[in-house]
């Protein structure tokens, strides 16, 4: 009887610690299908204003798809390094957990540089969001996508101090999961966005 209740207690140990809170992750569900609806329309919005140049010049003639697909190869392995850190998470490794959160960190970094200097440099050139309907659904969708990927970068550093000041309780490893469906669906919206603007728009 007495071992009986020791395996209990220690199944019960187990699953708190190794379990996740499904009712947060689910109301992270909804609120990850707002971000698609808000990507959605964006998206929408640049589709019918692509066209609308004022005379001034098309995505063919500004947008570098090869500086552009570098940073689409950055994000994508910024997402493996987030699954192997989710992997690390599981066998309760925080130290290799943290190492791999860097290692995203510091790519979401050098993504975000690469992005600001492509707006910076159209600015320079007078392609600003003001020059068109064309480039102002341009910079709103791609400053909008940025701002998340920021957040994404603030959200990992907050991590990383919570690993370290509280270890991977089932809190930790809720928010965790949370930022993984976040820092993944942000790849993917990237790819959509890749596809629309840059390879659609330079054929």
């Amino acid at each position: 009887m007495i071992n009986n209740t020791l395996n209990n207690q220690e199944y019960n140990n187990y699953y708190v610690e190794y379990s996740y809170d499904k009712t947060n992750i689910f109301g992270f569900m909804l609120y990850l299908m707002s971000d698609c609806i808000l990507f959605a329309i964006l998206c929408a919005t640049y589709a019918v204003l692509v066209h609308g140049t004022a005379d001034g010049p098309s995505g063919k003639e500004i947008f570098k798809p090869l500086f552009v697909l570098g940073e689409t190869l950055i994000l994508l392995f910024s997402s493996l390094t987030y699954g192997f850190a989710m992997l690390a998470s599981k066998k309760n490794k925080i130290y290799v957990l943290n190492s791999w959160l860097v290692l995203t960190f510091l790519l979401g970094v050098i993504f975000i540089a690469m992005e600001n200097y492509e707006l910076h440099h159209l600015i320079s050139k007078g392609f600003g969001p003001d020059k068109s309907a064309f480039l102002s659904a341009f910079f709103a969708l791609i400053s909008t996508h940025g701002i998340h990927v920021t957040s994404g970068l603030i959200w990992i550093i907050i991590m990383i101090i919570q690993l370290i000041k509280n270890g991977l309780n089932i809190h930790n490893r809720t928010r965790l999961m949370c930022l993984s469906l976040f820092w993944h669906l942000l790849d993917v919206i990237w790819i959509c966005l890749f596809t629309l603007i840059y390879l659609i728009g330079v054929v």
